[in-house]
């Protein structure tokens, strides 16, 4: 045996003794698919070495799964086949229950990953930036409403939105909520009643791109299970309800080469120094090609309008949240340092391939030395039409057959991610469309309001 083999039985061996002495029973896994399910398997405690080496088997249509319960095949995924869901113990994390979970990804049967997973592709993402000189930090806003198990509207309480009212009126799913991520080993930054009735928001401290990923899978499921323990459920539609504010799962991207930070200590606006402004401008560039990837669902394009801080306006600015890049500076008051946040991307994404989609833009934009377009200061709904055409300010796509559309001809999205996960998208969220087509908003809103929920 390898001395790289030995050293890895002894952390399945240590995993299982801790787990088990914290009385753990069973370990579930995890993948996100291109519908932006949450999909897994489980196997008693006893079975965490075969989870992490050879895996359990999973069908190829894992990737196509679709919010309705249904298959959308495309010509390379069909019934035939297998693959190997695996575990990576390194992100073991214990849950109530007697559960534990770690994130998963799926590969071939020879030992290769499949090129439509999309934990793989963020890995080998990252692995491009790191290679060549960079090193990125992310950091995931998660956004949802609380509702009735039976997902109705909970009862007409009083609420004031970014107030002291829903902490204190939902003080006891608070309080649980930080108890059992404490308990996983969650950081959260802080928490508050979001503008929606019943609405809160969430904030997770930056991470290396994959580890922040699972660290915000892991932060839903916990927040499934207090909301189930507390009566209640947790939806992470895009829009729940017709007619109201939407849900983001708004994404913080920083930047370092040779441990200086892009994004300040330089000449350009507000210190960018030229390569950080590069990835910005790789990022505005190429945003509406990849778009399918952050709102590509049949209800992210009713999100996406102007007025509701979604970032619906191609541009960016400093502190602007009607930009679908908001630049935040470097200060006292922003200890992570200074970062871009890219508003449009919603919880019905695979927040893997949305992370995948946003580095390799800005990556792209480095290697292609993008220019850094102007800045918008205010409001973008406050200009003119012929001033918004001038500075080349427009509204992105928020019709799902025109947005995966897009994404379907995009050479860039192909280019940068690969036919696996383009082909896989698009099939997902044309289904989507096809089934439906018909529906009005609101019953559109009331069918899928927990079709992303754990």
């Amino acid at each position: 045996m390898t001395p790289t083999a030995s050293a890895d039985e002894s952390a399945v061996t240590k995993a299982q003794r801790e787990l088990e002495a914290a009385g753990v029973r069973s370990v579930i896994g995890t993948v996100v698919n291109a519908s932006g399910l949450t999909l897994a398997k489980s196997v008693p405690l006893a079975r965490l070495k075969t989870f992490h080496e050879a895996g359990m088997g999973a069908a190829p249509v894992w990737h196509v799964f679709t919010i309705d319960g249904g298959i959308a095949f495309t010509d390379s995924i069909t019934p035939v086949g297998d693959l190997r869901l695996r575990i990576d113990i390194a992100g073991l994390r214990v849950l109530s229950g007697g559960r534990a979970w770690a994130p998963a990804s799926l590969f071939e049967q020879d030992g290769t990953a499949s090129p439509a997973c999309a934990r793989g592709l963020l890995g080998d993402v990252n692995g491009s930036l790191e290679e060549a000189g960079y090193n990125a930090l992310v950091g995931h806003e998660l956004e949802f409403f609380l509702v009735a198990p039976d997902d109705s509207a909970l009862e007409d309480a009083p609420w004031v939105p970014y107030g002291a009212t829903g902490l204190l009126d939902r003080s006891d799913f608070i309080d649980d909520l930080l108890t059992a991520l404490n308990r996983a080993g969650v950081p959260m930054e802080q928490l508050h009643a979001e503008y929606g009735r019943n609405q809160f928001e969430f904030s997770l401290p930056p991470a290396p791109p994959v580890q922040a990923a699972d660290t915000a899978v892991l932060a839903k499921i916990i927040v499934g299970i207090v909301a189930r323990a507390n009566g209640l459920r947790a939806s992470f539609s895009p829009l729940p309800f017709a007619g109201t504010v939407g849900n983001g799962a708004h994404q913080h991207l920083s930047l370092h080469k040779d441990g200086l930070p892009l994004f300040s200590g330089g000449s350009g606006p507000h210190g960018i120094r030229a390569e950080g402004g590069a990835a910005i401008g790789g990022i505005i560039a190429g945003l509406p090609d990849v778009q399918g990837f952050l709102t590509g669902s049949v209800l992210s394009g009713s999100r996406l309008a102007p007025g509701t801080w979604s970032g619906a306006y191609l541009c960016w600015g400093l502190e602007n949240r009607e930009a679908s890049v908001r630049f935040l500076n470097e200060g006292k008051s922003n200890p992570h340092g200074a970062n871009v946040e890219v508003k449009i991307v919603d919880p019905s994404s695979n927040v893997y391939l949305a992370s995948a989609a946003i580095l390799a833009l800005a990556l792209d934009g480095i290697r292609n030395g993008i220019t850094l377009p102007p800045e918008i200061p205010g409001d973008p709904a406050r200009l003119s039409d012929d001033e918004r055409r001038r500075a080349n300010v427009r509204l992105l796509a928020n019709s799902p057959a025109a947005i995966i559309d897009t994404l379907d001809t995009s050479r860039l999205a192909r280019g940068l991610l690969g036919d696996a996960i383009v082909d896989a998208t698009v099939a997902v969220r044309r289904y989507e469309q096809r089934i439906s087509a018909d529906l009005p908003p609101d019953e559109l809103a009331n069918r899928f309001r927990l079709a992303w929920s754990i």
